[in-house]
């Protein structure tokens, strides 16, 4: 899919290669505040890396490619959101998501992920998708709470960046919960 569309003002968008220009800007003038919590900031100093990174999802092979999408709201680039570790074989994959600071406390990633899920278990046939967030990112730990996912354990020093380790706290949720949460509200 190339394009989800979330509500009136919102959507999401498969990455391209023209997005690489935006996607550096966002993560240029986001960069103190993103670094906190994101390994790959450090490591996108130029225009190139970005364009790299985007090459590199576009050129893997189909079946081991992350599913990456650009996240719009009102015509203004917002974040990334994407699964990352899909297993085709097993049913599932990872989301990973991040928003400029701009966007942030308005609902757009929550509901950007809420997407995302459902387009995982209901056109890639996932049954379990999880999502890894870094310790004491509140913010970021709130989005699997309030979309039904379980918390599942701690996964001790996960991930290792701005000089220290992080312990990522890990939420999953299954197909039949996805699919049986929608039907009791009546989405």
């Amino acid at each position: 899919m190339e394009y989800l569309q979330i509500d009136d003002h919102t959507h999401l968008e498969r990455i391209r290669m023209a997005h690489a220009g935006i996607v550096f800007e966002a993560i240029a003038a986001n960069r103190h505040f993103l670094r906190r919590w994101l390994p790959f900031v450090d490591q996108t100093r130029t225009l190139e890396d970005t364009r790299q990174y985007i090459k590199m999802l576009l050129s893997a092979p189909e079946k081991s490619r992350n599913e990456v999408f650009t996240l719009w709201y009102r015509g203004e680039f917002a974040g990334l959101a994407g699964f990352k570790e899909m297993d085709f074989i097993n049913h599932r994959a990872e989301i990973g998501y991040w928003l400029v600071e701009k966007w942030q406390g308005k609902g757009l990633m929550t509901a950007a992920v809420s997407k995302l899920s459902d387009y995982g278990f209901r056109n890639l046939n996932f049954n379990r998708i999880q999502i890894r967030v870094a310790e004491g990112n509140l913010r970021s730990t709130a989005i699997p709470g309030r979309l039904g996912f379980t918390f599942e354990g701690t996964e001790r020093e996960g991930e290792y960046h701005t000089d220290r380790y992080f312990n990522l706290k890990v939420y999953s949720l299954l197909k039949k919960e996805w699919i049986g949460g929608i039907l009791r509200r009546g989405a």
